[in-house]
């Protein structure tokens, strides 16, 4: 049970994808515009690299490995990333229409969003069994929902700050992610 908590620890926390790892920058800088929206994201991301993972693992385990087909786990993969993102974005569709308008074009590249994919191939390298995989995916998601909630927050202040002219859109921003990044570099020491 240790050993599970400190995956999810580890995953989110130390090892964040995002501030650590640089994946899925695309959708985080897009996205943390608004809190609500980023929230939401996150909890779509949450359920896609979950699951994701779940699926992966027993794709890799019992499909890929016994017939010898492990060079396919990327197309594999990003198979079963597609498919996850379309039944959320049919759901999302149907059941909140406004969370679906304000992800917007985010929505579909979950599915191309390499902090997906990375996870998926994370767990295969690392070796991890079905529950090992679904507590590191879970941990990794929660620490990109971390990271995009907090810079979502991070933004809605500086929008109301006098920021100089060079710095205002993006440099402020990635300026803002690196310093986070910095900050959760402190947590290597857990």
């Amino acid at each position: 049970m240790t050993s599970l908590i400190m995956i999810i620890v580890t995953n989110a926390l130390v090892s964040n994808v995002v501030l650590n790892q640089f994946l899925g920058i695309c959708s985080f800088v897009g996205v943390s515009r608004q809190i609500k929206t980023s929230a939401s994201l996150g909890g779509t991301v949450i359920f896609v690299i979950t699951i994701a993972s779940a699926v992966a693992s027993l794709l890799y385990d019992y499909v890929l490995v016994p017939f010898d087909l492990t060079y396919l786990k990327t197309i594999v993969f990003i198979l079963v990333i597609a498919a996850l993102v379309q039944l959320v974005e049919m759901f999302l569709k149907k059941t909140s229409r406004g969370i679906y308008e304000a992800l917007g074009i985010y929505l579909p590249l979950i599915t191309t969003n390499c902090a997906v994919l990375g996870v998926a191939l994370n767990n295969v390298q690392d070796g991890y069994n079905l529950i090992e995989s679904v507590m590191a995916g879970f941990g990794t998601a929660v620490g990109y929902t971390i990271a995009i909630v907090v810079l979502a927050g991070i933004r809605g202040r500086l929008d109301e700050e006098a920021i100089p002219l060079p710095f205002r859109g993006a440099p402020i921003v990635l300026l803002c992610a690196a310093l986070m990044s910095i900050a959760f570099m402190g947590f290597s020491g857990l």
